[in-house]
C-alpha cells in the first residue's frame, strides 16, 4: 500500500471526521511546524475507536494533541494521523476526595476546580500548561510534586489494537518525567485520590506558583522546559553557565529570562528549535561533561 493509499484508506473509515493536509504546528505552543497527513478530532471515546481502526487498516503512525504544550513538530510536517483530543474528553467529574478528569482536561482549571472544591493535592498543576492525558504520558510536575502522587486509576485506548481499558497506576511505572504509555496509547480519563483541604490554603497557593511563573518564566511560543534535569542539578542553571542565554539559531533562541526555555519567532521555524537544541546540547557537552535530555517531544523530524 503506497502512503497515498493508506491515507485514503484511513480517510474513508473516518469519514467526515477526516481533514487532508491538516495543519498541526499551530496546535502546539511553538506555533511553528508543518501539517498531518491527516487529522482528526475525537470527542469521545468511541471517537478513539475508530481512530484505531483506522490506523489499523492504514499502518499509519498515530500522533495525539492534547493542548500541544510539549510538542514540537517539523516543517516537513507528520505523514500519519493526528488525533486532537476536543471538548468532549475534557470533562472534570468531583465525588467526595475522588476527582476522575478527561484526558483533554486543562491542568490549570484542573487545579482550580479542585481547589474551589476544598480538596488539595493538584495545586501544582496551574503552572503546568498542558492537559491531563500529557500529564499521565509524562508523569508531568512542578513545585515539588507530580502525577504519579495522586493518580489512583486510568484508562487508555490502544490504537494499535492491544490489550485496553482500566488499570491501577502501578501499571505505568512512573518515574521523572516518563511513564510506560506509548505513542499509540491514548489516555481517556485518569483518576485522582485528593485530601481535604482549606480553599483559601490552596487558593494563595496557586496564587503564589502563577505569581512565581510570571517572574520567572518567559511567555510567548515556548513549549516550556525543553531539557530534563539531571540528578541533583537544574538544566537551566547549567545552560546559563555555559552563557547560552539569548543564543540563536534562525528565527529560535534560548529565553534571556529562564535558559531552560527556548523561544519560537512569530511565523518562526520548528527546524530553526530543533538545531538550536542540538547546539545547546553540544556546548553544554563541551563546557560542563553533562548531555542533556529533551523534555519536548519530537515529531516528524530526521534523526
Amino acid at each position: 500500500m503506497t502512503a497515498t493509499d493508506a491515507v485514503r484508506a484511513a480517510a474513508d473509515i473516518l469519514g467526515e471526521r477526516a481533514r487532508l493536509d491538516g495543519p498541526i504546528g499551530t496546535l502546539t505552543t511553538y506555533r511553528v511546524g508543518g501539517r498531518a497527513a491527516l487529522l482528526t478530532v475525537a470527542e469521545s471515546e468511541d471517537d478513539l475507536r475508530l481512530v484505531a481502526r483506522a490506523v489499523q487498516a492504514s499502518d499509519l503512525p498515530a500522533l495525539v494533541i492534547g493542548r500541544g504544550s510539549n510538542l514540537l513538530v517539523a516543517d516537513a510536517g507528520f505523514p500519519g494521523i493526528a488525533v486532537v483530543m476536543g471538548e468532549g474528553l475534557a470533562a472534570i467529574d468531583i465525588r467526595g476526595t475522588t476527582v476522575r478528569a478527561g484526558a483533554a482536561a486543562s491542568l490549570p482549571v484542573l487545579a482550580r476546580r479542585t481547589a474551589a472544591a476544598g480538596l488539595t493535592g493538584l495545586e501544582w498543576a496551574v503552572g503546568v500548561p498542558g492537559s491531563v492525558g500529557g500529564a499521565v504520558r509524562m508523569n508531568a510536575g512542578g513545585h515539588g510534586a507530580d502525577t504519579a502522587e495522586t493518580l489512583t486509576r486510568f484508562s487508555f485506548v490502544d490504537l494499535h489494537g492491544g490489550a485496553d481499558g482500566e488499570f491501577g497506576a502501578e501499571r505505568l511505572e512512573f518515574a521523572y518525567r516518563h511513564s510506560t504509555v506509548q505513542p499509540h496509547h491514548v489516555v481517556v480519563w485518569a483518576e485522582h485520590a485528593l485530601q481535604r483541604g482549606d480553599i483559601e490554603e490552596s487558593e494563595a497557593e496557586i496564587a503564589d506558583i502563577v505569581r512565581w511563573r510570571r517572574q520567572n518564566q518567559p511567555g510567548g511560543q515556548n513549549a516550556g522546559s525543553v531539557f530534563t534535569n539531571p540528578p541533583g542539578d537544574s538544566a537551566g542553571r547549567i545552560i546559563d553557565a555555559a552563557g547560552l542565554k539569548g543564543l540563536r539559531v534562525g528565527t529560535a533562541h534560548v529565553s534571556e529570562k529562564h535558559a531552560n526555555f527556548i523561544q519560537a519567532d512569530e511565523a518562526g521555524s520548528a527546524d530553526d528549535v530543533r538545531a538550536l537544541m542540538d547546539e545547546v546540547v553540544r556546548r553544554v557537552e563541551e563546557h560542563a561533561g553533562i548531555t542533556l535530555q529533551a523534555e519536548v517531544r519530537m515529531v516528524g523530524f530526521t534523526e
